[in-house]
């Protein structure tokens, strides 16, 4: 994309812009603290966000590094309003000929929580009329909208009357972190399995274990936090490379910058019941070039035994939502038993979300932590085993709390104490699967492969020349081209 009026923020190198890094609700602090260790500056935590300063160096390593965030955005304008027709006039205020030209294509996204804009993209609509209009008006044409790999994303959040609207410089959501090959049904997201491994406080110094791994994601997330590997290096691109000022050299360095990987001196062990499961996450695992650190194999749960090292355990098992047991309840039942007679003297950390699921465990958690998968209002917690009766390790001067917890839980908001579950365990799992609602979120999570077929063989290190040789051959986007979507193009010219 070239523009000789380009100007963003993040134009002038050296100088501190703001930027706004998405999250899941519940990671707010972990993204927070991933920031600090970066470097930002004028940090402030948000609901499902966090805002921070720096330059663009750091617009690139938060791109790169950052474990929990969704997208880097970069604000360009915030303003209120009340109606559409105020949008549209904010929007129109922007010199868009600073951003676009004729031949440039474009598309908007929007977050919108408002009572007054009920519809997302209706808002969506009315900031890409207000650009299309500018710049029709000021060269007597208009740029392109393209939905798929457009050269330059924008994002427009509303927050009742408060709008942010922003360069989206990531592009494509930072949890597809490039090493997938497949996944089972309903895989937790990598930006969530990497949030709950820092929730735990894990960082290699022992063992760690996943009984029930699905696609391997909270092993192979484990595995990078424990090499300190950046969670980019599998990656291709980003949106920021498209920009007219993006410096390749200083993009480079930090791809090349090993400073922060170090030696993992323990392992990590997946392991499912499901012998499907099992070879997709030994797929993924070989992708991501971590067969050194992990191991896999098909085991059930119930014939876990006690490891002989200190361990500590990380697992999401089944919900009953889009993945169901034959027996649900039993099978909290059998962990909490499992957990009780062999894993003695060790910690584990369970995410579920029915309030009955966790109860069948009958542990007492020292900890939980409110986190949202998807639009389930899920809980993380922490259980710490012992020998013998609670109330004997007690009166022996134990607790399962330390003191940092005990604040953790004061500070926190809790769940509402009765949640109102839509649905009960004795339904088909089936019928639950087949609502609307469920069915739709299935889709969009599966619509797209994460893997790229480039990175089938090889391991880690090699990707680097990989990526090197890509991003210089790699053809111009070509703004004609039909999408796989569509067949033609998703816009005509009276849009």
């Amino acid at each position: 994309m070239e523009n000789p009026n380009w100007q963003t923020p993040a134009t002038k190198k050296g100088e501190e812009f703001e930027m706004i890094a998405k999250t899941f609700q519940g990671l707010e602090t972990v993204l927070a603290t991933e920031l600090i260790d970066l470097g930002a500056n004028n940090i402030q935590i948000g609901r499902r966000m966090v805002s921070f300063t720096g330059d663009k160096e750091l617009l690139y390593r938060a791109n790169f590094q950052l474990r929990t965030a969704i997208r880097i955005l970069m604000p360009i304008k915030h303003f209120r309003a009340t109606s559409a027709d105020e949008v549209y006039e904010a929007v129109q205020q922007i010199d868009w000929t600073n951003y676009l030209t004729n031949k440039t294509t474009f598309a908007v996204d929007s977050v919108v929580f408002s009572q007054e804009f009920r519809h997302s993209k209706f808002v969506a609509y009315k900031v890409k009329d207000a650009i299309v209009d500018q710049m029709r008006e000021q060269t007597g044409d208009r740029p392109n909208i393209r939905v798929t790999n457009p050269d330059l994303q924008l994002h427009i959040h509303i927050a009742e009357y408060d709008c942010t609207l922003s360069l989206d410089t990531s592009g494509e959501s930072l949890h597809r972190r490039g090493y997938r090959q497949e996944t089972v049904e309903a895989p937790l997201n990598e930006v969530l399995a990497a949030g709950i491994i820092m929730l735990s406080g894990w960082k290699g110094e022992c063992d760690l274990i996943d009984p029930m791994c699905g696609s391997g994601t909270i092993a192979i997330e484990a595995a990078l936090i424990a090499r300190g590997i950046a969670p980019g290096v599998y990656r291709k691109e980003y949106a920021f490379e498209k920009w007219p000022d993006f410096d390749q050299e200083l993009f480079d360095n930090i791809y090349e910058d090993e400073s922060r990987e170090h030696e993992f001196n323990h392992h990590i062990y997946a392991y499912d019941i499901n012998h499907n499961a099992v070879a997709i996450a030994t797929a993924n695992i070989k992708a991501a070039g971590l067969s050194k650190e992990i191991s896999i194999a098909q085991q059930d749960f119930a014939d876990f035994k006690q490891p002989t090292e200190k361990a500590i355990i990380i697992t999401n098992p089944p919900y009953g939502e889009r993945i169901s047991a034959p027996d649900l309840l039993g099978l909290y039942k059998m962990i909490g038993t499992k957990f009780k007679h062999d894993f003695t003297g060790n910690d584990a950390w369970v995410l579920s979300y029915r309030e009955e699921c966790f109860d069948q465990i009958g542990l007492k958690p020292s900890l939980r932590t409110p986190l949202y998968n998807g639009s389930l209002e899920c809980e993380l917690r922490k259980y710490q085993m012992f020998s013998g009766k609670f109330n004997d390790m007690r009166a022996g001067g134990g607790d399962i709390k330390t003191a940092q917890e005990r604040r953790m839980m004061a500070d926190r908001k809790r769940f509402k104490q009765h949640r109102d579950f839509k649905d009960k365990l004795e339904d088909d799992p089936r019928e639950r699967f087949t609502r609307k609602k469920d069915r739709e979120d299935y889709r969009r999570d599966n619509k797209k492969g994460d893997f790229r077929k480039d990175f089938r063989n090889g391991e880690r290190k090699n990707y680097k020349n990989e990526r090197k040789d890509y991003r210089s051959d790699r053809k111009p986007f070509d703004k004609n081209k039909p999408t796989k979507k569509y067949g033609k193009k998703r816009y005509n010219d009276e849009d």
